[in-house]
């Protein structure tokens, strides 16, 4: 005879769970219509369902080390089907949330972008930085000037109000300043990354073997990311995989554009700004234009399919509105430099380097980190046998 085993179910983090975007838990019933129509799941042992039953124990370690959260795409065929609205999609995006906190480094930064209470302060710390910055390295204030005007919100009044031709990196910040700063907050990042993948890791190898080539399985993986292959199975949010596929290829052509700048500064002594027919502005226009249509495409879905899809969570709309924010501001620095109007232009491109250093300095604790642990959970699934769908 079997024996039995003694689970304590965690209250609290079932708690965490509804209040993390997966209000609707407790719902379900286990009537396993999730797994059945869902077109990720593998045959053996499928998901969501399982997943819920752990989540309504409040089992964490057996979700943190699952790699199923992450091979679920959230396409909502599940919320949309359940016949007792427990929005499974929604749950197992409140749990994929709750992993990335558990697996933050440091930690206490993982809680704090997850919650809405400390957005304020998370944005205060770029704000800061920049604004500390500006009077010191920004535009030189010639010493005639500084014997009439001591005071430097006057002089910054005139610096934002005059008609002279507006050059970020001269009347602003100089470019290498902006690039020390970024540079820092993607070391900073990549080493959070680096260090909750190998925490990750090391869970998802407890007690499990991997067998095949962990090089192949990562080149099959990108191959699937590049034509987003998986989104294209979902039904009910069919749409998801053209508005993520701009998304995606917007913040690759800016990732190009940015390291064409570097060269054109660094390599080839070239300053900005840079002509608009320059190929290299051509390729930023259109990648800045190819994100804001993808995003608010994602915003017109999410909208579209609340009812059947849920409305998404705190963690999912500080994304979306961190990068329409960088789109926004983006776009509109570049037109108001290009129109001369320094009142508004300064002002815009100080909040453009705010909220880039929002994304790129928290990308290990917010919904960004999604591409690292769906890439890490998927390449694991593939060696070790789980993900069967390679064709």
């Amino acid at each position: 005879m079997a024996e039995g085993k003694m689970i304590t179910p965690d209250v609290e983090f079932v708690k965490r769970i509804m209040s993390s975007g997966g209000e609707s838990l407790k719902k379900c019933y286990q009537c396993a219509t999730c797994s059945v129509v869902c077109n990720m799941t593998p045959d053996d042992k499928p998901f969501p369902r399982k997943e819920m039953i752990h989540a309504q124990w409040g089992l964490k370690d057996k979700l943190f080390s699952n790699p199923d959260i992450w091979l679920c795409h959230q396409c909502s065929d599940c919320t949309a089907y359940c016949p007792r609205g427990a929005k499974p999609g929604e749950v197992i995006g409140a749990i994929r949330k709750l992993s990335i906190e558990h697996y933050s480094f440091p930690s206490f930064l993982g809680r704090m972008v997850g919650d809405p209470k400390f957005l304020l302060f998370l944005l205060l710390v770029p704000v800061v930085i920049f604004g500390l910055l500006v009077p010191i390295v920004g535009h030189q204030i010639p010493q005639e000037y500084l014997g009439k005007h001591l005071r430097l919100p006057h002089y910054l009044w005139e610096v934002m109000g005059s008609s002279e031709t507006i050059v970020y990196a001269d009347n602003f910040m100089p470019v290498p300043f902006i690039d020390a700063i970024f540079g820092a907050a993607a070391a900073f990042a990549a080493f959070g990354f680096f260090m909750g993948i190998m925490k990750y890791w090391k869970d998802l190898n407890a007690g499990r073997r991997v067998k095949g080539s962990i090089f192949e399985a990562a080149v099959a993986t990108i191959t699937e990311f590049l034509a987003h292959k998986k989104f294209k199975k979902c039904e009910v949010t069919a749409d998801r995989s053209k508005s993520h596929l701009f998304v995606f290829y917007g913040f690759v052509g800016l990732a190009i554009t940015t390291t064409w700048a570097i060269v054109y500064l660094y390599g080839m002594g070239w300053d900005s700004p840079y002509p608009l027919y320059d190929p290299m502005k051509i390729v930023g226009n259109i990648s800045a234009a190819s994100l804001l249509l993808g995003i608010f495409w994602v915003i017109s879905n999410r909208m579209k399919n609340e009812k059947k899809a849920g409305k998404g969570s705190y963690f999912d709309w500080l994304f979306i509105s961190i990068i329409v924010g960088i789109v926004a501001t983006g776009i509109l620095s570049e037109l108001l430099r290009l129109a001369g109007i320094a009142l508004l232009a300064y002002p815009v491109y100080f909040t453009h380097l705010v909220v880039v250093f929002f994304l790129f300095a928290y990308a290990p604790f917010s919904k960004m980190a999604h591409m690292v642990y769906r890439t890490t959970a998927l390449v694991y699934a593939k060696v070790s046998g789980r993900d069967k769908d390679n064709s």
